[in-house]
């Protein structure tokens, strides 16, 4: 079974890149363009990994964030932060609220992928390519 990703973003057209590059690369993804959609969503079935914009309607992505480390079943959740804001401040904030890696818009993505891959090691564990 491949690792599921949930892509939390508010611009459609960069849900698609992302959604096209990690379906390449053998991932099941699912979208959510709010936070507090993404929030119920993940009170009902968890991903293996979570790509997490922090502006976002209806619920920033770090509130997020911090709500996902407060619950037991979602604490050890692999959080990637994606997002524009990207003064040092604003990074070390992001990390401090609980993210596992944080990456400034606009990004490589064979980098995204790379640390989609190192993110998910041990929770996640790297999806088979596809043939």
């Amino acid at each position: 079974m491949n690792a599921r990703i949930l892509i939390v973003e508010d611009e459609e057209p960069l849900t698609m890149l992302l959604r096209y590059n990690l379906e390449a690369e053998g991932y099941e993804v699912e979208t959510s363009a709010r936070g507090d959609e993404a929030d119920t969503r993940l009170k009902e079935s968890t991903p293996d990994l979570v790509v997490l914009d922090w502006m976002l309607p209806g619920l920033s992505g770090i509130e997020l964030c911090r709500r996902l480390r407060a619950r037991p079943e979602t604490r050890q959740l692999p959080v990637i932060m994606l997002t524009a804001r990207g003064e040092e401040s604003e990074k070390v904030r992001g990390l401090a609220t609980g993210a596992d890696d944080y990456i400034v818009k606009p990004f490589s993505v064979p980098e995204l992928l790379a640390r989609v891959r190192t993110a998910g090691e041990g929770a996640c564990t790297a999806a088979p390519r596809q043939s």
